[in-house]
């Protein structure tokens, strides 16, 4: 009979349907572990370190500190837009600053991977596209 029905009586001997669990805050890591619960942090991290993530993560982490990677002058003329199994992909704003980047290739790579603090960027590819860059 269901707790909302006339004459229901709570009994405390009664068997429950289901056994409550406490809230993997409130138990110790050890048996959290045991369960096999993981935390949110262990979650995101986990999500971070794929692939799309991690490589999307990185890529926004250069755009943000472009300036840091290339210098302020060179950062208005070119743009990272892709970073793809070590290739981080450039965008300049002329064949001039192209050519210029493809020149310091090795040292942006270098300077890319100091910022991300990890070896991220093998080679650096560049392509023109006139309309793209600058403010």
């Amino acid at each position: 009979m269901p707790p909302s029905s006339p004459g229901y009586r709570f009994d405390p001997d009664r068997p429950r349907k289901r056994e409550r669990r406490p809230h993997p805050d409130l138990v110790g890591k050890d048996e959290v572990a045991e369960r096999g619960v993981a935390g949110l942090d262990s979650v995101l991290d986990r999500l971070l370190a794929e692939r799309p993530w991690a490589v999307g993560m990185a890529l926004g982490e250069l755009g943000r500190r472009w300036d840091d990677v290339v210098g302020e002058r060179l950062a208005a003329e070119c743009t990272p837009v892709a970073l793809e199994d070590g290739a981080l992909t450039v965008r300049a704003s002329s064949a001039a600053w192209a050519a210029q980047l493809r020149f310091l290739a090795r040292e942006v790579a270098a300077q890319a991977n100091q910022v991300l603090g990890r070896e991220a960027v093998r080679e650096v590819r560049v392509s023109v596209d006139p309309g793209s860059v600058g403010s």
